[in-house]
């Protein structure tokens, strides 16, 4: 082996081959490397059943040091994949199994469809180019896939590597079909378009599938005779070769069938698990090149996104002002609109003082400069806006500004909790507006910053553990009546998103679930598919009510889409953890019912009774409306309508807005036990205690 490196070294110059080179051509030879250029997790709608924690742990427990993503048509996991993975110490490469139009992306005629195309992201430009690619098959491409054409990926091919993709693509197509000449042009075509050495020919091995069997002597040909180099691939969907059952299941699910029906989707005629590099040179290994260069490409793919970098558009301000000033001077001009001089106190002053400290040091003027901006002009335009909700009560800017309605110096609450100078974190104020009119709010923030800079942002659908039952039962031919049984034994999930599945959990700790699950073997399959079907991505929606505004088009930072359901609404492709990890403005435009209903009271007592009414300043005392909340009636009031909470306001006797929110502090999981004690304490059947004597 020494021999064969210094061999190697002699034919070569000194200048360019150093004793590392030496050492690591030396050990990388006595080792199998491999990494996966093909790779599917459960945001590919329909058919993965992988989830990205998944992915990143099968890798590195194969002993891999990388790892490609490439879903169909969309890049709805990068941002959890980039970050998982770098946390796990796995290299992600960005990639997408991306579709391509047969003549163009504007031809939809009927019976042409798409091939597909694996693109790989190997730089920044690369990765831009990407999310261009992405956005434009889905805006601009659609036709029952999102579709890019040849001339897109001329015009957006730089940093990018292409692999040839499975069976589904042009090249596979042309082979299958006995076109070897074709299948050339092709190829030359694909090489042309991204360069020399940007290109390969994607070889798989799946003895049981006989078309890619059918090719593979085919492919080796061509790629002798164009120069094209072979990548092996291995067309993951799931993590382990056990799973191929449970992936079945799901494509079942997803298109409605039972596993007995014949001519359904399905993919388990072969493996298409995770393989490990072993196994791949097993497979694959006779093919001079295609191992090795999954390796060569996997070392030229070198993202990095840069996360937490606070991204807030710049706020229109009067020429000459930055935000900082511009901000100091709204809080100077409006705060007689909130407090008299006499009220201006040396207190409210060190508090402004120090708000607009923190504020300027974290660098969120241009934050409260465009929140402000959007309440005001929604209240401006007889919008009703609810008065502040969450931490952001406890910011007398906000107050000042008219963000929110509560004097936070009045109830004693925190600017900390809000705004944090020793964890900066992007300000989140929620925003409630009647739910009739919200949309015209939007339509407001399109207008100011450009439609090309706002969107609403996706969210997804995942199985829950009931649901996992109930489908995976149907898929399996199980009776109705049997499913229900079962779910019906899980308790509904106080916690969404927890490591561990609720169904695992339930097994544990749910007894009557546990014994049905050891004494029935129908139970036990049942369960054992749901369990790996729990929390798989069913299906992509619009959030209620999170939207994005981005100071550049949103497009060199984010994929977009159409909205499922609203085909002229543009989305996000990534859900809003990932557009604030991203650094953009993530706002919540919240449409609420109440609102709406106290709009139109507003408005019909004006009509009726010619009485203008500013519910911002309706007095928070009035006897007659403690009386209502003392009977319990609350029907259609926020928060307060559902049956336990009428039945501790009727126990509590409310006299003061305090007793109102305590009331709902404290009914929450956890806290909702204290209630009882409340109650007692307020009506002095219990004697008040402390934890401490400062807290009196």
């Amino acid at each position: 082996m020494a021999i064969l490196g210094i061999k190697r070294l002699s034919n070569l110059e000194k200048n360019d081959y150093d004793l590392g080179n030496l050492l690591e051509n030396i050990f990388s030879s006595r080792m199998s490397k491999f990494v996966h250029l093909h790779t599917h997790s459960h945001y590919s709608l329909l058919d993965g059943l992988t989830k990205i924690d998944q992915l990143v742990d099968q890798v590195k427990e194969l002993g891999m040091d990388s790892v490609a993503l490439t879903d169909h048509g969309a890049l709805y996991g990068i941002i959890e994949f980039y970050k998982k993975a770098k946390k796990a110490g796995v290299k992600p490469i960005l990639g997408v199994e991306a579709y391509v139009a047969p003549r163009d992306r504007f031809s939809k005629e009927s019976g042409e469809r798409y091939y597909h195309l694996i693109l790989l992201a190997e730089n920044e430009t690369g990765w831009k180019n990407l999310v261009r690619l992405v956005t434009k098959a889905h805006l601009e491409g659609y036709y029952y896939k999102p579709r890019v054409d040849k001339d897109l990926l001329r015009e957006y091919h730089e940093g990018l590597i292409a692999l040839s993709a499975c069976l589904g693509g042009e090249i596979g197509q042309s082979l299958l079909e006995n076109k070897p000449e074709q299948a050339e042009k092709i190829a030359l075509e694909y090489q042309d378009i991204f360069g020399k050495g940007n290109y390969f020919l994607e070889i798989q091995k799946h003895p049981h599938i006989v078309d890619s069997e059918k090719i593979e002597a085919s492919l080796i040909s061509l790629s002798e005779k164009t120069g094209i180099p072979l990548v092996a691939t291995q067309d993951s969907h799931y993590p382990r070769s056990t799973d191929a059952e449970y992936h079945d299941i799901l494509l079942a699910v997803q298109t409605g069938n039972k596993l007995s029906d014949k001519d359904r989707l399905s993919m388990k005629e072969d493996d298409f698990s995770i393989l490990s590099p072993e196994a791949m040179e097993k497979k694959l290994g006779h093919i001079p090149g295609a191992i090795e260069n999954t390796v060569k490409i996997a070392e030229r793919c070198n993202v990095e996104i840069e996360l937490g970098k606070v991204l807030l558009p710049d706020f229109p301000k009067p020429e000459g002002k930055t935000a900082n000033e511009y901000l100091r001077e709204l809080v100077a001009e409006r705060i007689g609109e909130k407090f008299s001089k006499e009220e201006q106190t040396p207190e409210v002053q060190a508090r402004l003082e120090y708000e607009l400290g923190v504020i300027t040091k974290t660098g969120f003027a241009d934050y409260f400069l465009i929140v402000q901006d959007l309440v005001n002009w929604a209240k401006d335009h007889g919008i009703a806006v609810g008065p502040g909700r969450g931490s952001a009560a406890g910011s007398l800017v906000s107050y000042i500004l008219n963000i929110t309605d509560i004097n936070p110096l009045q109830y004693g609450l925190l600017f900390e909790r809000f705004l944090n100078p020793e964890r900066v974190q992007m300000p989140d104020i929620d925003i409630d507006f009647s739910d009739r009119r919200r949309d015209e709010v939007l339509a407001y923030a399109r207008e100011k910053y450009g439609e090309d800079r706002v969107a609403r942002i996706i969210t997804f659908g995942t199985m829950a553990a009931r649901a996992a039952i109930r489908d995976a039962g149907r898929a399996m031919d199980m009776s109705y009546g049997f499913c229900d049984q079962i779910a019906k034994l899980i308790p509904f999930n106080p916690t969404q998103g927890m490591h561990e599945g609720w169904l695992d959990i339930c097994l544990k700790n749910v007894e009557d679930l546990r014994r049905i699950y050891e004494a029935n073997p129908d139970a036990k399959r049942l369960i054992d598919a749901a369990r790996h079907l729990e929390g798989v991505v069913r299906h992509a929606s619009v959030h209620a009510c999170a939207t994005v505004i981005s100071k550049d088009q949103l497009v060199e930072y984010i994929p977009l889409q159409f909205a499922p359901q609203e085909k002229n609404d543009i989305i996000t492709q990534f859900e809003m953890h990932a557009v604030e990890d991203l650094g953009l403005l993530k706002i919540d435009f919240l449409g609420l019912r109440n609102l709406t209903i106290i709009e139109d009271a507003v408005r019909l007592i004006k009509e009726l009774k010619g009485v203008d009414i500013d519910i911002s300043k309706i007095p928070l005392n009035d006897k007659k409306t403690f009386e209502l909340f003392q009977k319990g009636e609350m029907t259609g009031v926020f928060q307060f309508e559902s049956s336990g909470m009428r039945r501790y306001m009727k126990e509590l006797k409310p006299t003061m807005i305090e007793d109102l929110i305590a009331l709902v502090a404290l009914y929450r999981p956890g806290p909702i036990e204290l209630i009882p004690t409340f109650i007692k304490r307020k009506h002095g059947e219990e004697k008040i205690t402390y934890l401490h004597p400062a807290m009196e």
